[in-house]
């Protein structure tokens, strides 16, 4: 049995460079909180992601996830979709609805690549899943790939402010409002976002829009695509009809 106290799990050294730089103090790594209720699971990931260069924190339950993203956030959590008590989709839930972690990047690992289960975590705000049975090497992957360009973008200063009907966006505070209200937008909702109402009127396909949000390593559905707009318009509420959706092609935001 493995401890699922970070502080007795042995971690490897680092080799790569953070996403956080905090002042003139040392580089801090990236840190990654694992959540899943299967000791030799947590083990598993625990090493390959620490051999990568990240602080690997483990946990077991839902309430350990959430009680040790809202005292110390982590950059990323590995989420398990099954866990005794407060399931993943709930953890996903409330991590997204407080201010305080809704920034917190979320993979969900999902049972035999169900859709129902992968539609679920994408509309409880999830930034990306893997379905078990998974490759440790294809999790690390997918790990660094959203951190990458999660620090991609909190690095990425630009000069001018999206304008378009009652929509402003700010990319350099990462805000969207809508007629004077901040919208609740997730990680990718909001990027899907600026992405279409950069260029209002330009329609873009699905594999398009995963391309600029997702990365061209992700692997495309349209479900996942539909569901984040369908996510996007609910929240726009009155103003939802602006993404407008082009048959046969995909969507554009009304110009």
């Amino acid at each position: 049995m493995i401890s699922t106290d970070s502080r007795s799990t042995p971690r490897a050294e680092a080799t790569h460079m953070p996403t956080r730089n905090r002042g003139l103090q040392e580089p801090v790594k990236p840190r990654v909180l694992v959540v899943d209720d299967e000791d030799d699971l947590l083990e598993l990931v625990r090493y390959n992601l620490a051999k990568d260069g990240y602080d690997v924190e483990c946990v077991g339950s839902g309430e350990q996830a959430l009680q040790s993203a809202r005292t110390n956030p982590p950059d990323l959590v590995v989420l398990d979709l099954m866990l005794p008590a407060v399931d993943g989709l709930e953890v996903c839930r409330r991590l997204k609805a407080d201010a305080k972690t809704r920034d917190i990047l979320i993979v969900m690992l999902t049972a035999k690549g169900e859709e129902a289960d992968m539609v679920a975590g994408l509309e409880r705000g999830a930034d990306d899943y893997i379905a078990k049975p998974f490759s440790p090497r294809v999790l690390s992957a997918r790990v660094r790939a959203l951190l990458r360009r999660d620090e991609s973008r909190r690095l990425e200063e630009r000069e001018t402010t999206i304008e378009v009907h009652e929509l402003v966006i700010h990319p350099g505070r990462h805000e969207a409002m809508l007629v004077g209200q901040l919208l609740e937008l997730t990680y990718t909702e909001f990027a899907l976002l600026m992405f279409l109402a950069k260029r209002p009127g330009w329609a873009f396909s699905r594999a398009q829009i995963v391309d600029a949000v997702k990365g061209a390593d992700y692997p495309v559905t349209e479900r996942s695509v539909d569901v984040q707009v369908a996510g996007l318009r609910r929240k726009m509420g009155d103003h939802g009809h602006y993404i407008e959706t082009v048959r046969g092609v995909g969507y554009r935001f009304r110009k």
